[in-house]
């Protein structure tokens, strides 16, 4: 009896070995199997099979994470997912399964890759700590002064900073995004047309074109009528914001305006002449020699228009102090007073005698796409979609000005494309400052940052409203400026603010 019990025993030990060393061979099959697949689709191969950017593959192939002096091959999985052991099999199910959800069901050839490759939004799919694993050490023998200055300020500012900020092309080459001074910047600005010899002589108050001299440049100004309008927005209007009042009655005085944002072809004629390579001619009339004391821009740090194009598209990146230089110089041109607009004068020939939102129909609650519903059936885009370039329509780029539709006043681009510098220094409550009523008001006497209006080619219709206004943001917009001290001509993070100008009346 006991030695049968024995047996039994023996043998149920046998089994339960036979179960123990089965399921480690299987759970090491499965282990085996699972790690070849995750070799398998991390290959670059796979990456291509499926992705949807179809220009990937050949941008990389020209980068110099692929093509270098030292032959290492930087691969997709290298950039596009974290280090394995740092969340690399999650991320890996997640960006698998957006790649996989957009070639099935979306229409691949209506994604804006161009906007995608932003490094705000580029970082979503970009891990840092994989950047750091290859290149733990920045500040190798064959860097630069230049690059050791960059590097420098990347560790000073790591909560504001990646790598992409200045690195974004590295991975997919692009030739118009260099992070570097653009020492060729604005010798496309070569005369093709009749030079100009004299400004524009006007007599009355109407539209006009004016002319640059010395150039072939002539931009056309709306005559815009003295009158009162009510600045701000009540406490009734949708989506407003807090520093849009109390509403104050404002009387404006007559002025001329830009019909168009300061275009590329105006702005690189100020360039071309005032920069310090500029001054081809030596032959010096009084004139000249008094327009030759502004000094204009330095060379740009990258590629100002961002590869969108320049001509009648609107100059960006500039700051507020080379857009008050310009006005200088466009004075001095032309013999009349160039400047910026107040931000009453501005909201004044934006509104174009309207009082809604908007100067054209409709509501903030149906233009916006924020909210719930609205991301599933989307906001309605009939109407603004005429009259603003905004983030809905625009690409992410800037547009040209026959994108839109003209104002009451005649005014394009009032409502979107880019924000527009004011003359005023910002203040959140100054319309309580203001009282009840004023004539021609121009903001605080003192400030650091400046009055910004009209919403952009990235905003959403919310911040299109008439009323809508915020403020430049000087360091916050210099942050990847490597330069010590940094530049006081050109924003190296900031595209999408633009100005026009305004003409006094004398």
């Amino acid at each position: 009896m006991k030695l049968f019990k024995r047996s039994k025993e023996k043998g149920t030990k046998k089994k339960k070995w036979r179960f123990i060393i089965l399921g480690a061979i299987l759970c090491y099959l499965f282990i085996a199997a699972l790690n070849v697949g995750i070799e398998y689709t991390s290959s670059d191969e796979y990456c291509q099979s499926c992705h949807v950017h179809t220009d990937s593959d050949a941008a990389w192939k020209l980068s110099t994470h692929y093509d270098n002096s030292s032959g290492v091959v930087v691969h997709c999985v290298d950039c596009h997912l974290p280090p394995k052991g740092e969340g690399y099999l999650w991320a890996k199910i997640k960006h698998g399964s957006k790649d996989a959800y957009s070639m099935t069901f979306k229409d691949t050839d209506k994604i804006n890759w161009q906007a995608k490759s932003d490094p705000d939004i580029a970082i979503d799919f970009t891990y840092m700590n994989s950047c750091q694993k290859c290149h733990s050490n920045l500040y190798p023998s064959t860097l630069s002064d230049e690059g050791g200055d960059a590097h420098l300020h990347y560790q000073n500012n790591l909560e504001t900073i990646t790598c992409l900020n200045c690195h974004v092309t590295v991975g997919h080459y692009d030739e118009n995004n260099i992070h570097a001074h653009n020492a060729d910047f604005g010798v496309e600005a070569t005369v093709t047309k009749e030079v100009f010899t004299a400004p524009t002589e006007i007599t009355e108050f109407v539209n006009f074109t004016e002319r640059i001299p010395g150039s072939s440049i002539e931009f056309d100004l709306i005559a815009i009528p003295e009158g009162n309008f009510t600045m701000g927005s009540p406490d009734s209007e949708e989506m407003r914001n807090a520093n849009e009042g109390p509403t104050v009655k404002v009387n404006v005085s007559k002025f001329w305006m830009g019909k168009t944002e300061v275009t590329w072809d105006e702005f690189l004629a100020f360039f071309a002449e005032t920069n310090s390579q500029g001054h081809a001619s030596d032959a010096k009339t009084e004139e000249m020699e008094d327009i030759d004391a502004i000094t204009g821009p330095t060379a740009p740090w990258g590629a100002p228009d961002q590869g969108w194009g320049k001509g009648s598209r609107p100059a960006i990146t500039m700051s507020h102090y080379a857009a008050q230089v310009y006005c200088e110089w466009l004075s001095k041109k032309t013999g009349k007073k160039y400047r910026l607009p107040t931000e009453a004068e501005w909201e004044y020939a934006c509104r174009g005698g309207n009082d809604t939102p908007y100067f054209f129909e409709g509501s903030p609650k149906d233009y916006t796409k924020k909210g719930f519903l609205k991301s599933i059936f989307g906001p309605k885009t009939e109407i603004i979609g005429e009259y603003a370039v905004y983030a809905l329509n625009s690409q992410m780029q800037t547009q040209e000005p026959s994108f839109v539709k003209e104002n009451p006043f005649g005014l394009l681009n009032m409502s979107g494309n880019v924000w527009e510098f004011c003359a005023d220094y910002y203040s959140d409550d100054i319309f309580s400052q203001y009282g009840g009523e004023v004539k021609d008001p121009g903001g605080p006497s003192d400030g650091t940052e400046y009055v910004i209006k009209g919403g952009a080619f990235n905003s959403d219709a919310i911040e299109l409203r008439s009323a809508n206004r915020d403020q430049t943001e000087t360091e916050k917009w210099l942050v990847t400026d490597p330069q010590m001290p940094k530049s006081i001509w050109w924003y190296s993070d900031s595209k999408n603010v633009g100005f026009r100008v305004v003409c006094e009346v004398k």
